[in-house]
């Protein structure tokens, strides 16, 4: 099996998924994008996964559908071009992999993340609820849940792979060694950003580079209540202050 990002409107990526010459596409912002890939590689469109209604991540799923009406797309209720509707637990299979569905709200009160295990390992297609070195902003869901989908994130393997839909790695690596100034892991992997694509990544390297799964260490909660001006008594406290921080942070 074989993932690759495109590229579509200003940093999203939309994630294909290939087994022999069928092609699964994650949160097609836009159908031309898709569209080429399949055609430059001379793939046939199985399924569509979409994980949040936003119009960057579902804008061409109905599109797509009209051109491959054999393909299902699967979203929640609230997808509007979804033919196969899911919900938390849905498991289906595409190639060798099976894929289950895990209900990941925060970013917005319903949020679809699917993790595709294979013989290589668990992949995670996470839309906007984990960034690498970052989490999403939060509209229609709530911090707790943001939080809990973290919590959940982090009980996964190690070598568990995270597929974001948008590259936004370096901008959140600033963030996080605003955080933490003296972590060598953050500044290596900014040096690496700032050149060249970053995803997919790692639990392993989230966990040494994301602020937001690093609220259980007393440093990382002792800055978010200096630079916030809060008391922090809790994980769940210190998430929603770097949550705060991030929002009004500007790179100098």
């Amino acid at each position: 099996m074989k993932i690759t990002p495109v590229k579509a409107l200003t940093d999203n990526y939309i994630w294909m998924i290939q087994h022999g010459n069928h092609a699964v596409c994650v949160d097609p912002s836009e159908p031309s994008p898709v569209l080429e890939f399949l055609v430059r590689n001379r793939l046939m469109l199985a399924q569509t996964w979409v994980t949040h209604p936003h119009p960057d991540h579902e804008g061409g799923a109905a599109a797509l559908w009209r051109g491959y009406m054999e393909s299902p797309v699967y979203g929640e209720s609230d997808i509007e071009a979804a033919t196969h509707t899911v919900t938390a637990g849905t498991q289906f299979t595409f190639g060798d992999g099976q894929v289950t569905v895990w209900a990941t709200p925060g970013h917005t009160d319903r949020h679809t993340s699917y993790l595709l295990e294979t013989s290589d390992g668990i992949h995670v297609f996470c839309g906007d609820t984990l960034f690498s070195a970052g989490c999403g902003r939060v509209f229609t869901g709530t911090i707790e849940q943001l939080y809990d989908s973290f919590q959940r994130f982090n009980r996964l393997p190690e070598n568990t792979l995270f597929y974001p839909a948008h590259e936004y790695t370096a901008a959140n690596l600033r963030f996080a060694a605003h955080i933490e100034p003296d972590n060598a892991d953050i500044q290596t992997a900014l040096k690496a950003a700032e050149r060249t694509p970053t995803l997919p990544v790692t639990l392993a390297h989230e966990r040494r580079v994301n602020p937001f799964l690093r609220v259980d260490l007393p440093h990382v909660r002792d800055r978010a209540e200096a630079l916030s001006g809060k008391t922090l008594n809790s994980s769940l406290d210190t998430f929603v202050a770097l949550r705060e921080l991030k929002n009004q942070y500007r790179t100098k």
